[in-house]
């Protein structure tokens, strides 16, 4: 399995469609943790070998920064699917997305698909079929001995297939958002909430990012840069859990704490999982406060 960085932002994934150029460039100057080139939902057909070219040229020419560049392809029962991958594998991106996943044996198909890739190029999956939500243990557990590092939810094409109407609060698919959080974090996976559609609707773009970051989700994917700032802001780590986790990792840093599994820390009870949270949390406030 790929060693992925506990510490790396992934507040914010922006789909990009790949055959806008103006668009891809545009991304190399914009406040996401994620760009994400899009070859599946946000390109047409006819489009689809052009901005498959595109989204490789983008890739090798660079100048994203600090951005994750990551390549969505289309599914390998489609016409574009196999071309796709033999071309995000060739480019060489920071992961490569994939979409419809159903089960383990789909991520090592997958997998098996990108041997000619870096090293360092993840697998990504779009958790988003019916079929899935009854196999979400064992697609993370297929993350031993593959490149998958994260899961990417698709609400809109699970309510889709559900017939169920997507709500304010979501209602209809808070089980599957809280198993695959867990699933997720039992096999060590970074996993994103889905995107919000309403682009103009920003009060209800905080209420779904709050959401997130109750589930545990480590970040959204978005479609609209005017999305970036709050979902940015939300999925940042808040002052109060900044001093609270520096306060943790003092006191179990204190010579007379040596040895020590559990404190007090500002009236509250600390253990030795804490400690773990707060320097992940610490590692990835660092890492936002370099990036400027």
């Amino acid at each position: 399995m790929t060693v992925d960085l506990p510490s790396r932002p992934r507040r914010s994934a922006l789909y990009m469609p790949a055959s806008n150029a103006k668009a891809v460039e545009k991304a190399r100057t914009l406040d996401a943790d994620v760009i994400i080139l899009d070859l599946e939902d946000a390109v047409a057909p006819e489009a689809k070998p052009a901005a498959r070219e595109a989204a490789v040229a983008a890739v090798q020419a660079g100048g994203f920064g600090a951005r994750e560049v990551v390549i969505r392809v289309n599914g390998l029962d489609t016409p574009w699917g196999a071309e796709d991958l033999a071309a995000a594998a060739e480019a060489g991106p920071d992961a490569v997305l994939v979409p419809k996943v159903n089960d383990a044996a789909d991520v090592r198909l997958y997998d098996q698909r990108l041997h000619a890739a870096p090293p360092a190029t993840r697998l990504w999956i779009m958790i988003e079929t019916a079929k899935a939500a009854f196999h979400l243990w064992e697609i993370g557990e297929a993350a031993h001995g593959t490149r998958l590092s994260a899961w990417v939810m698709g609400v809109n094409d699970f309510a889709k297939e559900m017939r169920a109407r997507q709500t304010p609060d979501r209602a209809p698919f808070l089980p599957l958002l809280t198993l695959s959080v867990a699933a997720a974090r039992a096999h060590g996976l970074t996993i994103l909430d889905g995107v919000h559609n309403d682009i103009e609707d920003l009060a209800a773009l905080e209420a779904v990012c709050v959401q997130g970051v109750d589930f545990g989700f480590d970040g959204k994917t978005l479609i609209h840069p005017k999305h970036l700032e709050i979902c940015n802001r939300v999925f940042s780590p808040s002052p109060e859990d900044i001093v609270w986790s520096r306060a943790v990792i003092a006191a179990f840093n204190a010579p007379e704490n040596s040895g020590k599994g559990a404190l007090r820390v500002d009236g509250k009870m600390a253990e030795r999982l804490h400690l773990a949270q707060a320097e992940r949390l610490v590692a990835v406030v660092e890492v936002i406060a370099a990036r400027g």
